[in-house]
């Protein structure tokens, strides 16, 4: 069996010969950002995400960590810190898997089909048990705010230069009261 270094080189290269946008970070393969799409015929469907990852050392017997870097209105990520809550990445990770599997089935499946019983996000879990529709839309106007090619760009840019003005001006000309939060700097 290869060392853990080499499959970890070899997953990655295989994400980035795949249709993913990988960007990596410090110029090494254990930090990167991830461009993913929202799933087809889904309330996500048209939105973009830049997913962090990181991997541990111990990669693949270990499993990776992964985050929405913008936001998402889902029962099973945290709002402020992207954090996902899937059984097959905290719990019940193996090494027959490899970063392909997270984005290819894993991160859609979870999109998908939402756990509501299993919230890091009890007001969309709420909220899509007590009012589906309302649910429904709420998560379409997150993406239309938040899952748009722009933002993942400009959160790069943001990161390097500390700018925040982007952000500012693009909510200013918007109501905060009908969605919760703010655009983390």
């Amino acid at each position: 069996m290869s060392s853990p270094s080499k499959r970890r080189e070899m997953d990655v290269m295989k994400l980035m010969m795949s249709d993913y946008t990988v960007e990596t970070i410090n110029d090494g393969l254990n930090e990167f950002n991830v461009e993913f799409h929202g799933p087809k015929e889904s309330l996500y469907e048209g939105g973009v995400w830049k997913i962090r990852v990181e991997l541990p050392d111990a990669y693949p017997y270990k499993s990776p960590s992964i985050g929405f870097v913008n936001k998402i209105f889902h029962p099973n990520v945290d709002e402020l810190s992207g954090s996902v809550c899937l059984d097959v990445i905290n719990q019940s990770w193996s090494p027959m898997f490899d970063l392909l599997n997270v984005f290819e089935v894993f991160l859609p499946q979870l999109l998908l089909y939402p756990n509501a019983s299993d919230p890091l996000n009890g007001d969309a879990a709420s909220l899509m048990m007590k009012d589906k529709k309302l649910y429904d839309q709420k998560v379409k106007e997150y993406c239309e705010r938040y899952a748009k090619k722009e933002n993942i760009t400009n959160s790069t840019a943001d990161e390097e230069s500390g700018d925040e003005e982007d952000i500012s001006e693009e909510e200013s000309g918007s109501s905060d009261d009908d969605i919760p939060g703010h655009v983390d700097p």
